[in-house]
């Protein structure tokens, strides 16, 4: 019996093995723009709490103030809800546009004087 040629088996494994790395790696910088993305909606709506909560407290209006600074900040304000001397913000970011794919990204706020 003759024995089988085996020359070239392991480009083929490379090949393939390079196929999973980058596609284990391009999914690793998906998950890694949307975290990116997150942590900007959280910062504008941190930023647009503490502005809306000033601007209260300065007699004026809370949540054009809040708008005003999340939008500045990359974000789209969803929500606001004053309540006291509290600001509630709620804050908006699309993804970056992957394979197709957008998601939305939110996060929640609240600022006001210290207790």
């Amino acid at each position: 019996m003759r024995r089988r040629d085996a020359r070239g088996s392991a480009t083929v494994l490379a090949v393939v093995m390079l196929g999973v790395v980058l596609t284990v790696a391009a999914g690793v910088a998906v998950l890694g723009a949307a975290v990116v993305d997150q942590r900007r909606v959280a910062a504008a709506a941190d930023l647009g709490a503490l502005a809306g909560a000033t601007a209260r407290q300065h007699g004026e209006p809370a949540c054009a103030a809040a708008a005003s600074v999340v939008e500045r900040n990359g974000g789209r304000l969803t929500a606001c809800a004053p309540t006291g001397q509290d600001v509630t913000v709620r804050a908006a970011r699309p993804t970056r546009q992957i394979l197709g794919l957008t998601w939305t990204v939110t996060s929640v706020a609240r600022a006001g004087p210290a207790r």
